[in-house]
Order: C-alpha cells, then sequence, then structure tokens
C-alpha cells in the first residue's frame, strides 16, 4: 500500500508559552483522502505526546482506528495512559511476537522497558506533566546533587574527559582512581565510608564498567581489617598465589578499629598489598557535626607497622596526586587520609592527572614521591622564625600555611608522610633560629599525648638542640570551632605567634566574593545552585570554588547550603578550606555578599541572615507578600535587616511560572529555576545591571530558548516582578531561631539514586532518622557488673548473651578427595569474658549465603541496600533498623524449612486464586501428605516456596516476621578452657546432600562455618550441657563418640591431661571412637595416640567400619570390654558418655546391659533398669544428634 499511495508528513511543537501542540510543517491537501496514519513517538515514557497527538490527529476529522502508533521503547505506565485516552488502540510488540500481526494492532511497540517509569531517565516530551531528568534544571523527588555529566554512562569511557573537568571532584576522581583493575584487584567499601559518602560511586561502577575492580562490602566491627590481612597473607589464600593489590576504603573512626590488624600484614610487594583510601571526616557533639579532626586515629598512630606509608593530603589537586601516589609505592603497604571535610567534595576545580614522568621502580619512598613533586615535610613563612608551628596537613595547615606566608617571625611546616617518619627531612627544614615549637594533635581528649608531638620531640631530642617543644591538643570540638566559627583559628596562631596580627583580611583575594544559597533538597529550585556555578564556572577569568553541605536534623525535610566562592583567577595565590573562607558561623558580622533563601520557612525556623554582610542584597524566593513576609520574621531578624541594612528582594516564580508555562509539570519546574537564576543574576550585576545585559549574560550560558519559551519573555517576567521590601515595622518575638549544622553527605549515582551517608533514600527524613548515625537508634544497654559489658548492638534480636569471637583457625581434617568434609576451627576470645565449661555447646550465628540472598532479591524485587526495621523479639516495642541483605543474610532463616503454619500464613498474600487454594491446602489437615512430601523429601525451603508459589509475595517486612529468625546451631566444644585459654575449638562436618529434584542442598550453618576466612568475626553464646565431668577426676570415664560426636571427648582429654600435669590422680579413660576409615576420617588421631602413650587413655577402641571385610562398630569393640565396663559402672562409680547420631544408641545400650548380665550377675530387665538409673546420677550420659544426613554418612 504505501509503494503506491501518496504520503503527507505532518510535524508537531510546542507553542512557546502555552506549550500547547501546533502544527510545524504540513503537506496536507483539503479534505484528503486518508487510509492510514502512521504516528511515530519513539520514547513513550508517560504517553503525554502521544495523547496530544492523537487529539491532534481527530480534530481534522480522520478516525483513530486508521491511526497507527509506532514506537521503539515505551513504559508499561505510558502505554496504559494512551490505551486509558484512546481505548480502541491495541497494543502489539514487535520483538515479542517477531513481526507476525494475526489481527489489527494500532499500537506497534518495538520493547517495553521494566525500568522506564513516568520519573524515568528521559525527559518528557509534549504534554507530559511530570519530571524528567534531562537538563540541569529538572526537579527531583529527593535530594540530589547535580552529578557530573562525564560520570554518567560506562565507567570505560571516563579516562577521556575526568580530568580538567570542573564538574568532577577530588573525591570522585580518587574513587576513580582506586577502584580502576589496573589499580585494584578488589576494592573493600566498609560501611563507614560509604556512610561518609565514599564509595557509593565505585559501587555504581563495579555494576556497570568492566574496566572497574570487584566491590565487596565490609562492616566495621572489632578486629576490622583481619579479613584483608587474611587475603594477604601467605598461605590462607589463593590471592597470595595470583597477586592481588586490594583496596580499602574507610573513615578515621573505622582504621582506628583496623589498626591492631594490621600489625600481622605481610610483607608488601608489587603483586600483593593493601592501600586503605580513608576519607577524614568524623561525626561529633550532640548535632552529630562533620569535622576534618583526625582524633580517633590517636591511639593508632604509636601501633601502626614499620611497612605503612601514611600519606595526608588536603588540596583537590594534592589529594588525587597522593592517591595515585598510592598505587606507586609498589614496596609499602598505604593509607591516604585526605580532606573530605570539604576541599575533596568541591567542585569547580580543573584537576590534572598525576604524570607518569619520572617514574621509577624502586623501595625509595622519599625518592617516588620526590619524582611526583612532593616532599615529607612542607615549609611555609619567616627562614628567620623565632616561632615554628608543625601539623599534619588538612584544612587546618592550610590555613596555618597562609597565615605563615605572610606574617614576619613565623614559620610553618606541613607533614605530608607521617610513615615513615624522617627524622633527618625534619631537621634539615627547621629554622636554626627556632626557639619555640608548636606541635599541634587532633586527640578524642585534653588527656590524652599526641602522637605527632612524641615523633617531633624524639626527633628534636637527639640533635640537643635548645628548643621549647610544645603540645597542643587539638579535641573534635576545638577543631569544629576553628573550622565553623570566623576567625578562630586566625586568633589561636596569634595567641602564639605574637608577631602575627589577629587579622584576616590579608590572606583573601580582593576580588573575593561570597555567596550563599539556602534551600530545600526536595526543592526543584534545589537545582540553581548548579545553574549558578556553571554559570560562573564558563567564565575563563573567574575562579570557582564550590561546596554543598547538608543539615538533617534541624527541620523536617533538610536544608541544602550551597556555598560559592568567586575570584579572579589572578589573584588566587593559596588555597584556604572554602569553611574558612566562608564560615556558617551565626555569630559573626556577616560574611556573605550574596545570599539567596530558596525555603521561606528558613526566615521562620533558622538564624540565616546573620551571615549576611552588612548592606548586601538577599533574595528570598517567596509567595508572601510583603505583609506576609513581615508578620513571618522574627523581631530579631527585622533588626538584623535594618541594623545591617540588608537590602532585602522577593520574587515569587511559582506564579509567574505558572503564567508562562501552563499547568505544573517540568516545564513549569524549568521556568521557575530560570527565573530564580534571572533574579539572582541581575542582584549580583547591582548598578550594572540592566534588563538586556541580564538577558545577555544568561544567554549566553543556557540559550535564548528554554522549554520552547523565549529566554526574552522569561526574562521580562523576572525584571518586573523582582520586588524591593523595606521593612519600617518590628516584629512580635518569636521562638529562638535555630542553627545550621553540616551533619550528612549526599551522593547522587548514575541511575538518580540519591544516596545519603550510604544508604538509598525514601524520603529525607529517613537519612536523619536511620542513617546518618545509626547508633543513635540501638537498643539502650541494661546496666551490667560484668567486666566485659555486652553490646546489645551486635545481635539485638538474640535473647541470649552473645559474644564476637575471631576465627584464628579454619583447617580440613579429611582429605580434599574424602566425600566428607571434617573441619577443625579455632575461635580467638580475647577481650569478649567469654567463659565455658567443659562439655558444654557453642551456639552459633550463622549467616545465610551472600549470592543466594542477592539471587533471591533479585527475584523478589526488592533492593537488598534497602532500610528494613523489624521488631526486637520480646523487645516491648523496640526495633532495630539494618538493610535488607543485612536482615536476610544475617538473621531470617530465608533458606530454612518452613512449618505448615507458614503455608496458610502466606496464603493470605497470594494474588493468583490457584496459589492461594495450594498454599491453604498444604496447611490444611488433608495437606499433611503433601506437606510431608516437600519437607521430608524435598527439603523445600522458604525461599522455594516463595519462588513455587510466585503470587504470594508479602512486603519485606511482613516476609521477615512470617519467616522468622534463624536459629543458632550448637556445637560441642572440642576444647577446655584450663588448657587452650582464650580460645574455642570446634569439630564440624559439613552436611549438603541432593534434593528428590536434584538440587543440591546445604546445611546453613555448617555452610558458613566452613566458608570462614581467618580474622572473620562470628557472633556466638553458650549453651549448658549434659555432658559434665564427674565430681571425683578419680571416677572411671567412659567416652563413645561417633564423628564429630568426638568434639567433647577432645576437652575431656584435654583437662585430664592438664589435672596429670599438675600431679593430681585420674582414673581410668577409656575412649571408643567410630568413623569409617582410619586414614581419612581419623579424628585428632595424633592427639588420641598421644594421649594413650602418655597415659592420659587407658584404654582405646578404634571401630573403622570400612577398612575390613567385615564392618566393626564401637558397640563391637565395647563387647570385647565387657569385663572393664561391667566393673567400672557397677563397683567404681564410672561414668559413661555417648556422643553423635542416634542409630548406635540401642547397640551400645544392649553391649552394656549384656555386660551386667554377664559379668555382674543381673538379668536383662535389671540391668536395663540398673542403666536408667544412672541417668539420675548423671553417670550414664547421652548427647545425641538426629541429623539424618550425618548418620547416614556414618552408616555407609
Amino acid at each position: 500500500m504505501l509503494c503506491s499511495a501518496p504520503v503527507y508528513h505532518l510535524g508537531l511543537f510546542r507553542e512557546k508559552v502555552t506549550l500547547q501542540p501546533v502544527e510545524y510543517y504540513s503537506k496536507l491537501p483539503p479534505s484528503p483522502p486518508v487510509d492510514e496514519v502512521f504516528l511515530l513517538d519513539p520514547l513513550i515514557a508517560t504517553g503525554g505526546t502521544a495523547c496530544a497527538a492523537l487529539a491532534m490527529i481527530v480534530d481534522w476529522g480522520i478516525p483513530v482506528e486508521k491511526v497507527k502508533l509506532l514506537c521503539v521503547l515505551a513504559s508499561r505506565e505510558g502505554l496504559a495512559h494512551v490505551q486509558a485516552e484512546y481505548p480502541k488502540l491495541e497494543v502489539s510488540l514487535l520483538l515479542i511476537v517477531g513481526g507476525a500481526f494475526t489481527e489489527p494492532r494500532q499500537i506497534w511497540v518495538a520493547s517495553i522497558d521494566e525500568h522506564l517509569t513516568p520519573e524515568g531517565i528521559v525527559s518528557p516530551g509534549l504534554g507530559d506533566s511530570t519530571s524528567g531528568a534531562s537538563t540541569p534544571f529538572s526537579s527531583t523527588t529527593t535530594l540530589s546533587i547535580p552529578s557530573s555529566p562525564v560520570l554518567k554512562g560506562s565507567p570505560d569511557t571516563f579516562d577521556q574527559n575526568i580530568y580538567y573537568n570542573p564538574c568532577v571532584s577530588a573525591s570522585s576522581l580518587v574513587e576513580f582512581t582506586a577502584s580502576r583493575i589496573n589499580s585494584s584487584s578488589t576494592v573493600y567499601i566498609y560501611d563507614l565510608a560509604e556512610q561518609a559518602g565514599f564509595g557509593t560511586l565505585t559501587k555504581e561502577w563495579a555494576k556497570s564498567g568492566s574496566n572497574t575492580a570487584p566491590v565487596v562490602d565490609l562492616q566495621t566491627r572489632a578486629g576490622a581489617g583481619l579479613s584483608l590481612v587474611g587475603r594477604l597473607s601467605e598461605g590462607t589464600s589463593q590471592d597470595t598465589v595470583k597477586g592481588a593489590v586490594l583496596t580499602a576504603y574507610t573513615t578515621p573512626s573505622g582504621l582506628s578499629m583496623m589498626a591492631p590488624s594490621l600489625s600481622h600484614l605481610p610483607v608488601a610487594t608489587p603483586t600483593s598489598r593493601l592501600v586503605i583510601q580513608v576519607p577524614t571526616v568524623t561525626s561529633v557533639g550532640e548535632s552529630f557535626s562533620l569535622s576534618p579532626s583526625l582524633a580517633p586515629l590517636a591511639s593508632a598512630w604509636p601501633i601502626l607497622p614499620e611497612n605503612i606509608v601514611v600519606l595526608l593530603s588536603a588540596t583537590p589537586q594534592q589529594t588525587v596526586d597522593f592517591a595515585a601516589l598510592s598505587y606507586k609505592l609498589t614496596y609499602s603497604h598505604i593509607i591516604h587520609l585526605f580532606d573530605h571535610h570539604s576541599s575533596s567534595r568541591e567542585t569547580g576545580h580543573s584537576i590534572a592527572p598525576l604524570s607518569d614522568k619520572g617514574d621509577v621502580e624502586s623501595t625509595n619512598v622519599a625518592q617516588i614521591i620526590s619524582n611526583a613533586g612532593y616532599k615529607f615535610f612542607d615549609f611555609f613563612g619567616d627562614t628567620q622564625a623565632d616561632t615554628a608551628i608543625v601539623l599534619l596537613n588538612g584544612p587546618l595547615a592550610l590555613t596555618a600555611a597562609a597565615v605563615a606566608s605572610r606574617a614576619r617571625g613565623l614559620a610553618v611546616i606541613v607533614v605530608n608522610v607521617l610513615r615513615p617518619w624522617d627524622e633527618a627531612a625534619l631537621r634539615s627544614i627547621l629554622p636554626k633560629s627556632v626557639v619555640t615549637l608548636h606541635v599541634l594533635d587532633d586527640v578524642p581528649n585534653s588527656s590524652t599525648q599526641g602522637g605527632l608531638y612524641v615523633d617531633v620531640f624524639g626527633t628534636l631530642l637527639e640533635t640537643g638542640a635548645d628548643i621549647s617543644v610544645l603540645a597542643h591538643r587539638t579535641t573534635p570540638s576545638q577543631t569544629q570551632q576553628y573550622m565553623n566559627r570566623d576567625g578562630a583559628f586566625f586568633s589561636f596562631i596569634a595567641t602564639i605567634a605574637p608577631t602575627v596580627a589577629d587579622d584576616t583580611a590579608s590572606i583573601y583575594s580582593p576580588t573575593l566574593k561570597r555567596i550563599l544559597l539556602l534551600s530545600s533538597p526536595q526543592s526543584p529550585l534545589s537545582a540553581l545552585s548548579r545553574i549558578t556555578e556553571d554559570l560562573f564556572t564558563s567564565s575563563k577569568g573567574v575562579y570557582v570554588r564550590s561546596l554543598t553541605d547538608y543539615d538533617a536534623f534541624s527541620k523536617p525535610g533538610g536544608i541544602a547550603a550551597n556555598r560559592l566562592l568567586l575570584s579572579s583567577k589572578s589573584e588566587v595565590t593559596d588555597f584556604l578550606p572554602l569553611p574558612i573562607l566562608l564560615p556558617l558561623d551565626p555569630a559573626s558580622d556577616g560574611t556573605v555578599d550574596f545570599l539567596t533563601i530558596m525555603d521561606q520557612s528558613l526566615l521562620k525556623s533558622h538564624n540565616v541572615l546573620h551571615y549576611a554582610k552588612r548592606g548586601s542584597p538577599v533574595l528570598v524566593v517567596t509567595p508572601w507578600s510583603p505583609e506576609e513576609l513581615s508578620s513571618n520574621l522574627s523581631a530579631e531578624a527585622m533588626a538584623l535587616i535594618t541594623g545591617m541594612e540588608l537590602r532585602f528582594f522577593t520574587i515569587d516564580v511559582k506564579a509567574i511560572a505558572s503564567k508562562v508555562a501552563g499547568a505544573a509539570g517540568p516545564a513549569m519546574d524549568v521556568i521557575q529555576v530560570i527565573l530564580a537564576h534571572l533574579a539572582f543574576v541581575r542582584l549580583y550585576l547591582g548598578r550594572a545591571a540592566t534588563e538586556s545585559s541580564v538577558l545577555g549574560v544568561v544567554e549566553a550560558a543556557l540559550g535564548d530558548i528554554i522549554e520552547g519559551i523565549t529566554l526574552e519573555n522569561i526574562n521580562a517576567h523576572a525584571w518586573s516582578a523582582l520586588e524591593e521590601i523595606e521593612f519600617t515595622e518590628a516584629s512580635l518575638a518569636g521562638s529562638p531561631l535555630k542553627t545550621f549544622e553540616s551533619n550528612a553527605i549526599a551522593v547522587e549515582t548514575d541511575s538518580g539514586d540519591t544516596v545519603v551517608n550510604g544508604a538509598r533514600l525514601a524520603s529525607w527524613h529517613d537519612a536523619a532518622k536511620h542513617l546518618i548515625f545509626p547508633a543513635a537508634f540501638t537498643p539502650a544497654a541494661e546496666l551490667s557488673l560484668e567486666e566485659f559489658t555486652p553490646n546489645p548492638a551486635l545481635r539485638p534480636e538474640v535473647s541470649d548473651r552473645t559474644y564476637l569471637v575471631t576465627c584464628s583457625v579454619n583447617r580440613r581434617l579429611t582429605p580434599l578427595e574424602y566425600d566428607r568434609n571434617v573441619f577443625h576451627l579455632e575461635f580467638d576470645t580475647a577481650g569478649t569474658g567469654l567463659k565455658y565449661a567443659i562439655g558444654e555447646a557453642l551456639g552459633v550465628h550463622g549467616w545465610n549465603d551472600e549470592k543466594e540472598v542477592l539471587n533471591f532479591c533479585e527475584w523478589y524485587g526488592v533492593d537488598p541496600g534497602r532500610l528494613v526495621t523489624i521488631p526486637v523479639p520480646n523487645g516491648e516495642g523496640k526495633t532495630h533498623t539494618r538493610t535488607v541483605l543485612q536482615a536476610l543474610q544475617q538473621q531470617i532463616d530465608l533458606f530454612g524449612h518452613p512449618p505448615k503454619s507458614f503455608y496458610t500464613d502466606l496464603a493470605a498474600f497470594a494474588t493468583s486464586s490457584v496459589d492461594r487454594h495450594a498454599l491453604l491446602f498444604i496447611g490444611s489437615p488433608e495437606g499433611t501428605s503433601s506437606f510431608k512430601k516437600l519437607s521430608e523429601k524435598d527439603t523445600v525451603t522458604f525461599a522455594d516456596i516463595l519462588m513455587k508459589y510466585p503470587s504470594a509475595k508479602p512486603g519485606i517486612e511482613k516476609l521477615c516476621e512470617l519467616v522468622g529468625d534463624i536459629k543458632p546451631r550448637h556445637y560441642s566444644i572440642a576444647s577446655a578452657q584450663s588448657v587452650v585459654g582464650n580460645r574455642i575449638d570446634l569439630l564440624v562436618v559439613t552436611v549438603d546432600w541432593v534434593s528428590s529434584s536434584g538440587f543440591p542442598r546445604y546445611g546453613q550453618c555448617t555452610r558458613y562455618l566452613a566458608g570462614l576466612r581467618i580474622g572473620q568475626k562470628v557472633t556466638v553464646s553458650i549453651k549448658p550441657s549434659v555432658m559434665k565431668l564427674p565430681r571425683n577426676s578419680k571416677q572411671p570415664v567412659i567416652m563413645a563418640g561417633l564423628g564429630t560426636g568426638a568434639a567433647p571427648f577432645r576437652a575431656f582429654l584435654q583437662h585430664f591431661a592438664f589435672l596429670a600435669s599438675q600431679g593430681e590422680e585420674i582414673g581410668p579413660v577409656y575412649y571408643y571412637f567410630g568413623s569409617r576409615h582410619q586414614a581419612s576420617e581419623y579424628l585428632y588421631g595424633e592427639e588420641i595416640e598421644a594421649f594413650i602413650l602418655n597415659g592420659i587413655v587407658t584404654r582405646a577402641g578404634l571401630a573403622f567400619s570400612r577398612d575390613g571385610a567385615k564392618k566393626v562398630y564401637i558397640q563391637h569393640k565395647m563387647l570385647e570390654d565387657s569385663e572393664a565396663l561391667a566393673q567400672m559402672l557397677h563397683d567404681d562409680e564410672g561414668v559413661f558418655y555417648l556422643c553423635g547420631p542416634t542409630w548406635p544408641v540401642p547397640d551400645v545400650y544392649e553391649a552394656l546391659v549384656n555386660a551386667l548380665v554377664r559379668y555382674k550377675g543381673s538379668d536383662p530387665v535389671k540391668a536395663g533398669e540398673y542403666l536408667e538409673s544412672l541417668k539420675e546420677e548423671e553417670r550414664y550420659v547421652l548427647e545425641m544428634t538426629s541429623d539424618k544426613f550425618e548418620i547416614l554418612g556414618l552408616l555407609n
């Protein structure tokens, strides 16, 4: 048809003001004989464009039945919108049906993207009414930091454009450097790092780019770092064989917990070493303010081993260079600390990559650092100074250096490399004229001695120089004051260096302009800061620095504070921390040259006007009239406006945008931002501003058409609507105003998610409540008089007293080729307070397999990083919050075996009638046989049932409640604490089998224990046992164990050997042990033989059932000793113990009865009654397992 029929081409566009669809061009003749209309809409996100075009076609008099709507990619919501408006249009998926149409279809769609939503990744088109993300002006539903266009897309293309890009922060470049596959073999991201806003991008890149190293998430706990040590330690890891450069991300607090573990690091080599990237930011005070303090590391510096190089950087360029150097120092382990409080998070800088020129293969740290253009120590100030300051590189060091560069009589020495400590370099750089040397140390409290002072004092002590070395112990609260209070650090320097004037004006560029923009993170207007930054960045002569901080607590919905510093590039000399140049200090006389407030409610709640400099303009974006504004301001604010002669301007961008852009939607959001931007530019230009000059400035940056509307039209509205307010009457006194505190760091991922302090947000309120400081939501600890107080955060859902122990040995005892994996575990209990008695059992709180959990999450459609709040059992309303991954891996028995009640409970959530009735039947009395088959033959898990009946999908919180918690598995302790001390041993056999359907199955806890790595932490508890030592060590002891049932008897024998070594007499010890093969499964055989040789074991009856022509079990060995056994049990108050599976109990019982009948003249009935009476005296003790899979292994 198309070949012979005439074809007419039509087009649509949006009218500039009303945004209504109109004809763009048309070759349609009057009353056309139209047979078919092909409407091409390549992308249907919301369906708005398609519906607008269909409306126009219908208006032309063409029936909708003649329209064929063709689409390449669509969302289900968009298609539903079109079909709801035009129900006669039917859908056909070209790719699904292969293009073969058996009936008419009016909507042809090549593909449906399940991830494409109306709020998705594309800009909505004509007629759409929901926000998108294609322009830098788009609104977002949660807090968002506009991210660099370079960081969008595949990481494999980053190298070309990521450097020299003012939109990319130094922190992002550190992540980029560390995560490259040629830098790291694996990146380990500790939770504290991601909570500080560092590591999120690495995880995103790892999901999408082949050039990014694999990522492993780790939790920060006591002993953090041992897992990394284990990965690098010789003989414990395959990584040692194939080579591994491991990178870890953590914070100063996390590093302090890792420090003891780092002493076990092996020697670093080019193919096996550890690099730790540490963003220095710490939460301090009741408001959890973020601080650059290194106080958490005060206790770590002295214990760091000599084979670790410690680098400290402060400026953005230095931060990126030192990150690169971390991977060039190939013969050392590296710790790189960089300022993440401000400078590394700033944008606006053009950062260059570290040059490879001069690279050499060397073990000399100083040479490699020198080749990169850096030194161990930097010197600033007067070479003839009598006063000097030494401090670690960081924001305060930059400030002190700037002061010293302009002062007489003062020198500042900044430490770039803390380890190895170069005494000679410090002596050579210190002026001979120095009389007093001040050392600034970050310490947790004033009573703690700083490590830097010790290093400096030791260096000068050997020289005999007559220099007074004074320590200044800087606590986190003092660091906060120095960073946030205007001039506070300058005043401190003036007190120790009298020649320095307490005047900060000389260090500022004369052209420096300070701009502050305050907004609500959820508001569309929050994009104004990015547009404003881009405007100035595009000017070649302007040096721009931008930093955004967030306050999560002081106001519902949070506060975003964007600080912009502008100066002439020709006048930039020193790099000073942005918070020093523009402190958010409400007690100051005002430092901001231009204050913009995009959330008028801040005027009522927060002390924001104090930031404004005298006579400066204040722009408030608000719908309030002058009268409403006046009534909402406090008396304090009114007095400040008049007293500081502030010029107060308002503009109602929402009202103007509704006139210009029409109905609410993304276009209106964009126009609001443009209107605010135009008002900002006008006030910034001051007296030079004219309507045409403002238009020219903004048009050069954004173009002359915005969302189909001329910028000239928008500018005219903005010019006429900007209103200056003069206040004459004082307002009534109101509530005390709050202050802004920076306490959250946010990162926007490539996928559009907002990650605040390490967790994806459902709302900004969630960040304040759960994410930023989870310790605030840990169940309160009860008063305890124990030396080692329980940690309620360890496993809050567990009622037992729990301990966190460290795996120190995981050794297989059976040969690799043997079909049963029996292994020996040792746990270090030092510092936990864990005590146990002979024969007690260790409860192991095992984890589910992480890969299986992640696979389940993907199938279930739940984000493993999402937070869930779970009630603490018997916690009287207490809850604890964790991620879905943590809950399903560590707590919920997802791969356990469901009881019958689960089927009935799950049925209530089934949306399919078939699923619902099937579940109800299995849970009913009539379904007993079906339940039994599923449980015993198919050995199904909770996860299996959920997948079998997929329409039954309760919410994840409800699912956790339905499934319940993983129960601890108890294992007899295979050691005596009297012998091994702070250690606990286990003997475990891996449980695995194949289900009736052919799927491999694993015992949850034995699988977890078999996979433990050296240094891994395990949560355990102690369970009392019936396996108790006899009251008198001279009583005869008979022990019979099958397989891992030998565990408690090893503890017995260790203790008996200990008593014998102390000269204490012990009674006869008979030891019976059974397994299949002596060569493969003689568990602790060498130890048993030693106990026999030393006389601890009087008699050993060893039964290896598969080693002879006839199967021999322990009851056969006991029959050989019938007379001795009868004598010990009947006459000598002997004690009999049996441990292992249940199947040999009748045979063992019969062997003992026969012994009593034969040698003590008893009949079988009385002999049996006698044995039963021994149970009451705890002289006939059975501890059996009903694990059918271990039983089968022993029987074979």
